[in-house]
């Protein structure tokens, strides 16, 4: 299991868990639905790279690019770290993780 498997099922979870804390803290259903729906997608992009797919890598980093663009643009509007600060940090760790295994192994 190469590290960009592993990136994607570790902020697919990430972004499940701050979905449901997003709707029990402010009874948000779009948290819910959004941090599940891309948490759920990136967890399957990982499955699909543990076999063989090599098109699971691309769509694992363009799902994380997007969600590293929504939370950066809601860290600048709201100017709280808590989620957006940390999950755009862990986003590009996660997206630099996977770009790193697409340049490298193609």
């Amino acid at each position: 299991m190469n590290l960009s498997i592993i990136a994607a099922i570790a902020y697919g979870m990430l972004a499940i868990i701050g979905g449901i804390i997003g709707y029990l803290q402010a009874n948000s259903q779009v948290s819910l639905l959004s941090g599940t729906v891309s948490g759920l997608l990136l967890i399957a992009t990982a499955y699909f790279q543990l076999q063989g797919q090599t098109w699971a890598l691309i769509v694992a980093i363009s799902i994380t690019a997007i969600l590293v663009v929504f939370f950066a643009l809601r860290l600048a509007r709201t100017r709280k770290f808590m989620p957006a600060g940390l999950m755009t940090i862990l986003g590009m760790l996660a997206l630099t993780v996977m770009v790193n295994q697409l340049v490298t192994f193609g």
